[in-house]
């Protein structure tokens, strides 16, 4: 393994797991009864899916153009753990913790 993909490594691992969250999330939030309060959870849900599934795609591709998108990737997933921090479901819960590491490992390949 390349120095490269060991240094991407484990925000590549973080952006799956947001992905896979927020998309849980978003389904999850379409079934809750009171579907009006969660219409920007699950905007920030897709969002955040849409930009942690790309990202992990650059980043596993090793792309020049990661570094413009880990600012934007960064700012989204805090986002969209804001939001699902406002709301008491266990999906929305999970969201919020993996959006925040996401979040952070995008910020550590900055520094």
């Amino acid at each position: 393994m390349d120095n490269l993909h060991v240094k991407y490594k484990a925000c590549v691992d973080a952006c799956l797991r947001a992905y896979a969250a927020s998309s849980y999330c978003a389904a999850s939030c379409l079934k809750e009864e009171q579907l009006h309060h969660m219409r920007n959870c699950i905007q920030l849900d897709m969002e955040c899916s849409t930009i942690c599934k790309a990202m992990a795609e650059l980043l596993s591709m090793q792309s020049p153009f990661v570094f413009s998108l880990l600012p934007l990737c960064a700012e989204i997933c805090e986002s969209c753990a804001m939001e699902c921090e406002k709301h008491e479901h266990d999906h929305c819960k999970e969201c919020a913790t993996l959006c925040r590491h996401c979040a952070e490992e995008c910020r550590l390949l900055l520094s």
